[in-house]
């Protein structure tokens, strides 16, 4: 399967199952959409007629996309398909828990898809105990592999803090133990960082996510106290001191668009200005009658901000002041490995969320749902029918993507909004679907550029 599009003022073509990227001129560009539809003669006609070039100059050209072909780059055959459920018949081991040390927050955000971290329960605050034993679980599921993560989340971690810094400290001492290692992650509003968060979490924590909307005005509309006041100006000079104290090590500035703010690159770029260079803005998910709900009018707007945000970063780098957008992240000379592309993120079967009480979920996005409660992280998965459901999730099982050239990059896209939006973990979010594509589409671009000056 082949994929066009023209961004920027290249002509790209992607192949879909070796991953190949090839930047043309119009005349390859229009003789690859019609080489598999139309015979030799008809393709010189047509392509001399539109582009007043030689019949020998479309034959050369012709010539060179059959040596694609045959080269395995162009028109490829997507061989995957019988893999994909091989992999997922193999016993797997848990790799990955999201622990949420808190089912409570100290901001009161209207669109939080944890109801204010409360995850529509009671709230709650985990226990080293509980904690102690997730991370048991963790150790005793995680088979051979020796590489293990842990996101500290909630609601809101740092109500939690001590217990986050006992759990770390007992997880180094397992790690000799069993010979593994651990990466945490922290994920936080920045309500609470003080000195001992900055100093701890940048000995121990591989990565931060920092919670922050943009411009002080969006910021503050939604992401608010119990009192109903804006929290912006309290975060952004901890986050500052936070990613300066770094010295290089990874953070993420985690935003959230609406419709309310469908010119979020001005976000970013605020972020931006305000010093932080590893960026991140995902669109709200929340259900489809709520007021800050994105709509299928609201594509063109945002498909034209990814594609100014994309502009803008190439600007940057070539300024020598770049910035990183996490969704436009992408490798193109490997990539992951074919397992990652069918299979996807792993939830409910590598990766899964642990509540206050022990409790585990396919993800921190099932959280609550008794449909997908797992079990515990005393007896291990015990709803072994949700989790084999979860197993068969990946970017052949749903009948919608097996024509789609994005597949091997979302791998079936997020089991979680397929849920919300059709009732189904293999259904499709068709809203984000389309996001995702552009997306892919710009970050391909990006790299086309970084290789080549944009065609006259």
């Amino acid at each position: 399967m082949v994929h066009q599009y023209k961004l920027n003022g290249y002509n790209i073509v992607l192949d879909m199952a070796s991953g190949s990227v090839h930047n043309v001129d119009e005349v390859a560009y229009d003789i690859i959409s019609i080489y598999k539809s139309a015979t030799e003669e008809e393709i010189v006609s047509t392509i001399t007629a539109k582009h007043g070039v030689s019949e020998a100059d479309v034959r050369e050209c012709l010539d060179d996309v059959r040596a694609l072909e045959a080269a395995g780059k162009l028109f490829s055959e997507d061989t995957y398909e019988g893999m994909a459920f091989d992999f997922k018949a193999r016993p797997t081991v848990v790799k990955a828990l999201c622990l949420h040390v808190a089912h409570t927050c100290n901001l009161n955000c209207s669109y939080c898809f944890a109801s204010q971290g409360k995850y529509h329960g009671e709230r709650a605050l985990m226990s080293f105990e509980v904690g102690k034993q997730a991370l048991d679980f963790l150790i005793a599921n995680s088979g051979s592999r020796r590489n293990l993560e842990v996101d500290f989340f909630g609601g809101e971690p740092l109500m939690n803090w001590e217990v986050v810094k006992r759990l770390v400290a007992y997880a180094r001492e397992q790690e000799k133990l069993h010979n593994k290692n651990f990466r945490f992650t922290l994920t936080t509003n920045g309500m609470l960082i003080d000195d001992d968060v900055i100093d701890f979490c940048n000995r121990e924590m591989s990565n931060v996510v920092l919670s922050l909307d943009g411009r002080k005005e969006v910021h503050d509309r939604l992401r608010v106290d119990y009192a109903g006041n804006g929290s912006y100006e309290r975060i952004v000079p901890k986050f500052q001191k936070f990613v300066q104290a770094r010295g290089g090590k990874n953070y993420y500035m985690r935003g959230t668009f609406t419709r309310h703010n469908l010119g979020f690159t001005e976000d970013i770029f605020h972020m931006a200005d305000l010093g932080f260079t590893e960026l991140s803005m995902e669109p709200v998910v929340c259900a489809p009658d709520d007021p800050e709900a994105l709509r299928a009018e609201d594509l063109p707007v945002l498909f034209e901000q990814y594609e100014i945000l994309a502009k803008d970063m190439l600007r940057r780098k070539r300024e020598g002041h770049p910035i990183t957008f996490y969704h436009y992240m992408i490798d193109l000379s490997g990539g992951p490995c074919i397992y990652k592309r069918i299979t996807g993120c792993g939830s409910g079967t590598e990766y899964m969320a642990v509540t206050p009480w022990g409790d585990l979920y396919p993800c921190h996005q099932f959280v609550g749902d008794p449909k997908y409660l797992l079990g515990d992280v005393w007896k291990g998965v015990t709803n072994e029918a949700a989790r084999d459901e979860f197993k068969l999730i990946n970017a052949y099982a749903r009948p919608e993507c097996r024509d789609c050239w994005a597949k091997l990059y979302c791998s079936g896209g997020c089991a979680a909004n397929a849920y919300r939006a059709t009732g189904s973990v293999r259904g499709v979010y068709r809203y984000g679907c389309e996001l995702f594509k552009k997306r892919i589409e710009c970050a391909i671009m990006m790299q086309v550029a970084e290789r080549a000056e944009p065609l006259e």
